[in-house]
């Protein structure tokens, strides 16, 4: 079998297992929340089908660089990726692992802040908030250009801070499901992941929701370390029968001066 494809159809796997991963897990979230809230969704069929369309997208763009990756790795030795663990002290193992979700949480950041300058948010961000409100479907919801940043950075950190591959897996599972309950409309963490101290640094659907209804600030993915450091936290909202808690249904308009008014032209 060829080099060229060898690569080729581990890059097709790729994508075929990052789209089901979507499916399954915002599928099973979804479930969830007809169960728990039901009627939490009702009228959005046509946004969820679009936030599915571009989902599995961004799901291919996502597979592509894994694709090439994961076929370096296993034929030509490149990455740094073990699988001994012998290979490295265990104290290393949950180190790697918030390494991993630290380095993401933080190109997240200032990507995503990088995408609500007008300019950028009206080429590709605003594809992602014309989900209002955003439903489980809504994780992947990207314009390509905004899903070409986030698929490069894992393939990239594993060329640069060694993982064995079961961390990597661990990484890849809280990177979806944060993902998707994220914005799923309801919060699904008990109440000290975001109210105690914990939820002053841990980002829960609380927290990210906040974003979708202002347009501003609550940037970060994992952490609000990079939020709070550059004054962009805006604190946590609280969520009534899944709807926002704070005067405004989880189906208001959103504000937030020009992006806010770049979706409501696009939505």
């Amino acid at each position: 079998m060829s080099l060229l494809l060898a690569a080729g159809l581990s890059t097709l796997a790729m994508v075929l297992i990052v789209a089901v991963r979507y499916l399954a897990v915002s599928g099973a979230f979804a479930f969830a929340t007809r169960l728990r809230h039901p009627g939490l969704y009702r009228g959005l069929d046509r946004q969820i089908v679009r936030e599915i369309r571009w989902s599995l997208m961004s799901a291919a763009i996502y597979g592509v660089p894994a694709g090439i990756v994961a076929w370096g790795w296993r034929h030509q030795g490149w990455t740094l990726i073990y699988t001994d663990l012998g290979d490295y002290p265990l104290w290393y193992l949950p180190l790697s692992i918030f390494l991993y979700l630290f380095a993401h949480d933080s190109w997240f950041y200032w990507t995503h802040r990088w995408m609500h300058q007008p300019r950028w948010f009206r080429l590709a961000h605003a594809v992602h908030h014309a989900s209002r409100p955003p439903t489980a479907w809504a994780a992947m919801a990207f314009h390509p250009i905004e899903a070409l940043t986030g698929a490069i950075v894992i393939p990239l950190l594993v060329f640069i801070v060694p993982i064995h591959v079961a961390a990597l897996g661990f990484v890849l599972f809280v990177m979806t499901v944060m993902g998707v309950t994220n914005h799923m409309g309801w919060e699904i963490f008990p109440a000290f992941m975001w109210r105690g101290p914990l939820g002053g640094w841990l980002i829960t659907a609380s927290h990210h929701q906040r974003h979708h209804e202002e347009y501003r600030g609550n940037y970060g993915l994992y952490f609000r370390f990079w939020d709070r450091l550059c004054g962009t936290d805006r604190g946590a909202g609280r969520f009534t029968h899944g709807a926002p808690a704070r005067g405004r249904g989880a189906g208001a308009e959103p504000d937030g001066g020009e992006p806010g008014r770049l979706a409501r032209r696009r939505g």
